[in-house]
């Protein structure tokens, strides 16, 4: 493999790593946001034990997620420093925007709710949490603003071989970042959505499994609250509330889910829609359409990961819904790949150019067609595990709706399991939309014409002077480094997760106090230090 194969798994790695916890942390923060305004209002119990187990989880996701996120900066200038180049005068703004107004507010204000708690005025700590939740999705936006100038480049004018911007409100406000941003918002949502389903389930399967619940003649709960031995409760924090917390935990989660899956059906069509107008070989290698057609495949025969689709062909197929998504009609021919290349060629070439910045690559044919295996399946995975997760979500609805939900094992598995699914349908659908754009790493805008293009070939972005050798070993580093932090994710989340509420609320596992026992000085001040540590919350 040559150094611009390795910077792309590099970069593909690390980016869908992170972006693993990025739906999480911006969807799970909107539901924390909520749940501590709704327990404001009404001073229930429950909403500030969801509130605070929730937000245990949220915290745990949030770190991780920042750790994982400066890593994409720098491999902009170490791996990337010819794409750095390149588009350098218009990232600078939306980047600069995202570090200094959102990231600053979004690691700010989260600070003070998590040292905040009894300190702060309520209605004064809740704020700091709501703007700390918005700056990550004012976050998510300068982000996708970026992304969306690389899918569409719009207010700028070439000047010495490079894009400089020339209009900033025609960057901020590009249709493509438009649509992207509440396609994006509600692929967050249908995470949390699932996350807060898959884990509730699994809690009042366990109140089940542990006797605490039972159900009567007509199915319905008959909530326990745990026995207590010794003055202590045999099982923490499992009482009556608690109850209450899960079941609605669960309803919360399949409702968020079910308007999220609707939020993505609606928002990708009109990306699709988009992407049909922008980047049509993208959106024809999604089908392995070779040939031009209103139909859309939902299973088709043949490699599709061949470079030549001409033995490409679909064994099931919907007459006119190609047509539907891409011009809203079930008529209009949509153009296939063997009717786009040509048009490519003649647009921006058969090789890459004789220029020293493609070093070896120089002369080599250009690969117009992206890999069809990956936005083929990628594009149906993308659609598949939103739509398990939305019926998921669903199912559940209407299992729990008498309280509590079955003692079966193996439908417990099932929901924990299906919390990956939205993580599936969020990572399908990024790998399909960057991977779909090559061989270009800024796709040429089709609206413009002439010499002054703005477009960059992938082939041109990879920095000349980093060698295959020290592109392996930063690979290989990033690779353990991630692994280990994966493992301490997964461990967190796990131990926390099966704690239940008194892992994030300890006192809830404390024995009630005694009247009749007097605690002398030396206990009275511990117990004053437990009372005043508000880390305990984030621990």
């Amino acid at each position: 493999m040559e150094a611009l194969d390795i910077a792309r798994w590099q970069f593909g790695i690390t980016t869908v790593y992170h972006f693993l916890m990025v739906p999480l942390t911006i969807g799970l923060g909107l539901v924390v946001a909520v749940l501590q305004t709704v327990w404001l209002k009404t001073k229930k119990p429950e909403y500030l034990r969801m509130t605070k187990f929730w937000g245990k989880l949220f915290l745990i996701n949030f770190i991780l997620g920042v750790a994982t996120g400066l890593v994409q900066e720098f491999q902009f200038g170490l791996a990337w420093s010819e794409y750095s180049r390149f588009v350098g005068d218009v990232f600078g703004a939306p980047l600069a925007m995202e570090a200094l107004l959102a990231f600053f507010i979004e690691s700010t204000f989260l600070g003070l709710w998590i040292f905040g708690w009894k300190k702060l005025p309520a209605k004064l700590h809740l704020a700091c949490l709501w703007i700390a939740v918005l700056g990550s999705v004012v976050s998510a936006y300068f982000i996708l603003v970026a992304n969306s100038w690389m899918q569409h480049p719009v207010g700028v004018t070439m000047v010495d071989g490079r894009p400089r911007m020339t209009d900033a409100w025609a960057v901020f406000t590009n249709n493509t970042a438009l649509v992207a941003f509440p396609h994006t918002i509600f692929g967050a949502l249908a995470v949390a959505g699932g996350f807060l389903l898959g884990i509730s389930w699994y809690h009042l399967w366990k109140r089940r499994r542990l006797g605490i619940d039972t159900v009567d003649a007509k199915k319905r709960v008959v909530v326990g609250e745990s026995p207590v031995v010794d003055g202590k409760m045999q099982y923490p924090g499992r009482d009556k509330t608690d109850h209450k917390v899960w079941i609605r935990s669960l309803r919360i989660g399949a409702v968020v889910a079910m308007i999220a899956f609707a939020g993505t059906a609606i928002s990708g069509d009109l990306q699709g829609k988009l992407m049909f107008e922008q980047q049509p070989m993208k959106m024809a290698a999604a089908e392995a359409a070779c040939q031009n057609g209103t139909s859309f495949s939902i299973l088709s025969i043949g490699d599709v990961g061949a470079k030549n689709c001409n033995d490409v062909a679909a064994l099931i197929e919907i007459p006119g819904l190609l047509s539907f998504l891409a011009h809203g009609d079930f008529d209009t021919e949509v153009k296939g790949v063997n009717t786009l290349l040509p048009e490519y060629q003649a647009k921006y070439g058969t090789n890459l150019p004789d220029n020293p910045i493609y070093g070896d690559r120089a002369g080599q044919p250009i690969q117009y067609v992206p890999v069809m295996a990956v936005t083929y399946w990628g594009f149906r995975m993308m659609i598949g595990f939103g739509g398990i997760a939305a019926l998921a979500a669903f199912v559940a609805f209407f299992i729990a709706r008498r309280g509590t939900v079955p003692e079966s094992k193996w439908l417990m598995r099932l929901a924990v399991f299906g919390i990956l699914a939205p993580f599936g349908a969020n990572s399908a659908g990024w790998i399909f939309t960057e991977l779909g754009r090559q061989p270009f790493v800024v796709a040429p805008n089709p609206q413009l014409s002439g010499i002054d293009q703005v477009f960059m070939f992938t082939a041109a972005a990879v920095s000349p002077g980093v060698s295959v050798g020290e592109l392996v070993f930063s690979l290989v580093a990033f690779i353990v480094v991630y692994a280990a932090l994966l493992v301490v994710e997964v461990f967190l989340l796990f131990r926390y997760v099966r704690g239940g509420v008194a892992s994030a609320m300890p006192e809830l596992a404390a024995p009630p106090p005694d009247p009749d026992d007097e605690a002398d000085d030396g206990d009275a001040e511990n117990q004053k230090k437990d009372d005043d540590d508000v880390l305990a919350f984030a621990y």
